[in-house]
């Protein structure tokens, strides 16, 4: 199994490989900016390029994920073109230091009791980004958290956009546990029906990486509160050890988000490592 975490990059790309590396991380994740800011940042194509070579000596996978203001359902043009700006940025970064690529959440419902609109918004945005892009790195789209019914919480939705893109090959999916739980997608009890829903949808044929999270409340809540693995969450270690030893999952790298407050991640990988490493 493929255990890592989310990094710093405060200290530059090459020395969050490094770290993702001293925790015995096999995948890692980074912000490839300010994850506050939708500014531009200039390439240290220097450190970008070292860090691709670290990652390939040592069989490191990383992806980025993209700064918390980019939104697929921008509300006005402003804000639109800011995001089409910084998404082609951070694909860049993406693509220097060797990553899958970066995700992004899905977008958000912007009018009560129509989505249409809003999908239509996604699509649009996708295309004008993914025209402009010709590297390797893949916009992953991330399932989200919200309530049951909630925009971006089922594999039919995110399948498809990607469907309906005119660069379907350029898009992935970054599937997320806490997410799936808080929506009901996941409940924990049902992980049988995800999977032969997964494989009517090619589903896992797009995925990418997977963020590896608990939940702090029940399924269902709509609540994204991530806890740790095997401590304070509701998902049970006899759910997870289901999830993990899917055979789909075998080759994708699990990241964790998880709180570093009573346990640090290179403790919970070497813990997660221990009890499901070999599988």
């Amino acid at each position: 199994m493929k255990f890592g975490c989310h990094v710093s990059i405060k200290d530059g790309y090459t020395e969050a490989a490094k770290i993702a590396k001293s925790y015995g991380a096999a995948a890692f994740q980074f912000f490839p900016k300010n994850p506050r800011s939708l500014s531009v940042k200039d390439i240290n194509l220097d450190d970008a390029s070292m860090c691709r070579d670290f990652c390939l000596e040592n069989s490191l996978e990383s992806v980025a994920h993209t700064p918390y203001p980019t939104s697929l359902t921008p509300r006005d043009t402003e804000k639109h073109n800011k995001v089409i700006t910084s998404l082609l940025n951070d694909l860049e970064i993406a693509e220097a230091c060797g990553t899958k690529g970066i995700v992004v959440h899905f977008g958000k419902q912007l009018k009560a009791n129509d989505p249409l609109p809003s999908y239509h918004l996604m699509i649009d945005m996708l295309n004008e980004v993914l025209s402009r892009w010709q590297g390797d790195a893949k916009i992953l789209l991330e399932n989200s958290a919200g309530l049951p019914g909630t925009m971006g919480t089922t594999m039919e939705e995110l399948a498809m956009v990607r469907k309906l893109s005119d660069y379907p090959d350029k898009i992935g999916f970054c599937l997320d546990t806490c997410h799936a739980f808080a929506s009901g997608l996941w409940t924990g009890n049902n992980w049988e029906e995800v999977v032969d829903k997964a494989e009517e949808l090619q589903f896992f044929e797009q995925l990418e990486v997977i963020h590896f999270n608990n939940s702090k409340y029940e399924t269902g809540l709509g609540k994204d509160r991530h806890a740790n693995i095997l401590s304070g969450g509701f998902i049970t270690e006899k759910q997870f050890e289901e999830f993990i030893q899917t055979p789909q999952l075998r080759e994708i790298p699990f990241i964790l988000e998880t709180p570093k407050d009573t346990i640090s991640h290179k403790e919970e990988i070497q813990q997660l490592q221990k009890k499901w490493g070999h599988l």
